[in-house]
């Protein structure tokens, strides 16, 4: 595919960068915004005479998550069909549209469609970002670039609850909690006026058609592994639902297997299947699905046991997250971008072992019931620069001998892949802790103990597979230099 970057000076690429980046803050915020605002919105509901129930309030979150999870693929594969800017402007657009009916909805389950709808159009959006990346720089050149994401993104973080909170509690005009949603407005008119005018025009396939079959077909899998274990996190799993966990391996298996036949017969397919043949690319789709679910697990584990167990406050819990939120911007902004280049796989193998240990001490600290927060916070941060050096080179390691016509595909896939990391390490390391903790977690740590003991078991793949990536991960290639 054409791309017109040829011609572009490096202010503008740093420009069509830093609107990218505004994606990054939509969506992070988006999320860690979510559960600051379920409080006031069952408030406000319960005033209407509307009932924002246990289960209602469950899909608030899990709605957006989940078609979120389940159109990655497809916004990827648009991506490289219809070019990046196109669909980057088509997402930001559907969501600045989300967020207004969110803002604006009269009840519950209006609410919850428009975050499906919010989630949908997230999905096709934030694709866009690492793939415009994989055009505009070459694969060392991304390193630095996305030093930023780990800057951005943990401001983002810690900005999330802390912005929830003053927009509720300020009340402005009256919206109270529908603020969380209408302030994406003016951030997405601003993203969709500057990805018009500075991210770079791309060919798009003539002819192109969408894989519909393979869509439905990997749709159905993803279904059956993301529902019951996004809905498991808060409703827990039922019969019904390890039934559909059980059947969405057979389910992706056959997905697979359609997909290579119709690649054959030169029918269009939902993403090549080349891309899963590229040892590199399943290694670093694999590293990044396992450290998502430890790391996911971990930081679930850690806060309900604060609060559970030393009877932290909700503040006093986002509070002590900072050091660990340090951590991660120094270990993504700092030193990954500084070390990846030269010591490759190591950096990755550093990290899982910073994080074996920084976990570690800092589950144990609570276990023994929190002796002294001096102990607790330079494990804090050694496992935000572990989790920061890990995954912040999890995509450019990936993508490193990715064709560059694949870009949005391949971003789209690894991106699905963190997500089920995601909600795996719920369901794993959530599983473990709560089922050995019993229903009084404050009076035992064998839940914490077991939660940490599956965490440490990921963490331990993560280390096998970082040590098995070539020694020479950013070698020249020559599709990274299609552009």
């Amino acid at each position: 595919m054409a791309q017109t970057i040829a011609g572009m000076t490096e202010r503008q690429k740093s420009l069509a960068f830093f609107t990218l980046i505004t994606a990054l803050v939509l969506e992070i915020v988006d999320v860690t915004i979510i559960n600051t605002a379920l409080p006031a919105m069952q408030a406000d509901f319960a005033a209407r005479g509307q009932d924002l129930g246990g289960s209602a309030a469950q899909w608030i979150a899990a709605g957006y998550s989940l078609a979120f999870g389940l159109l990655l693929i497809l916004g990827g594969r648009l991506g490289d069909l219809f070019g990046g800017r196109a669909m980057f402007l088509t997402g930001v657009a559907g969501f600045t549209l989300a967020s207004l009916l969110c803002g604006a909805a009269a009840d519950p389950h209006f609410l919850i469609a428009a975050r499906v709808l919010q989630g949908a159009a997230g999905a096709i959006m934030a694709p866009q970002v690492m793939a415009v990346i994989q055009i505009l720089y070459d694969p060392v050149e991304r390193i630095g670039r996305l030093a930023w994401f780990g800057v951005i993104g943990g401001l983002a973080g810690i900005a999330g609850p802390i912005i929830g909170g003053l927009l509720i509690s300020a009340d402005i005009a009256g919206l109270g909690w529908r603020t969380v949603f209408l302030i994406n407005l003016p951030i997405g008119i601003a993203a969709f006026t500057a990805g018009w005018r500075y991210l770079p025009r791309e060919i798009a396939h003539k002819g192109a058609k969408i894989d519909v079959i393979g869509t439905l077909a990997f749709g159905a899998a993803l279904a059956a592994m993301l529902f019951p274990l996004v809905r498991g996190e808060h409703a827990g799993l039922d019969a019904a639902s390890l039934a559909l966990l059980a059947a969405s391996p057979l389910l992706m298996w056959a997905a697979w297997a359609g997909l290579n036949r119709r690649a054959r017969a030169g029918r269009p397919v939902i993403f090549d299947p080349e891309l899963l043949h590229n040892g590199l690319f399943r290694t670093g789709a694999l590293i990044g699905l396992i450290f998502s679910a430890a790391n996911t697990g971990f930081l679930f584990v850690f806060a309900h046991a604060l609060q559970s167990r030393l009877g932290y406050s909700p503040l006093q819990t986002g509070l002590v997250h900072i050091p660990f939120s340090a951590g991660v911007m120094l270990g993504m902004g700092f030193l990954g971008r500084r070390y990846l280049a030269k010591m490759g796989k190591w950096v990755l193998v550093s990290a899982a072992l910073a994080l074996v240990v920084a976990d570690t001490a800092t589950l144990s600290w609570i276990a023994w019931g929190g002796p002294g927060l001096p102990l607790l916070l330079p494990a804090l941060l050694l496992a935000g620069v572990g989790m920061g050096c890990l995954s912040g080179p999890v995509s450019p390691v990936a993508l490193a001998r990715v064709d560059r016509r694949h870009a949005g595909a391949a971003s789209g896939i690894l991106k699905t892949v963190l997500q089920m990391g995601s909600a795996f390490g719920i369901a794993l390391v959530g599983s473990a802790y709560f089922a050995l903790g019993g229903p009084e977690l404050a009076m035992g740590s064998s839940g914490i103990y077991a939660a940490l003991a599956v965490i440490l078991v990921l963490l331990v793949g993560c280390l096998v597979l970082a040590l098995s990536l070539p020694g020479q991960i950013f070698a020249p290639e020559a599709s990274s230099q299609a552009a």
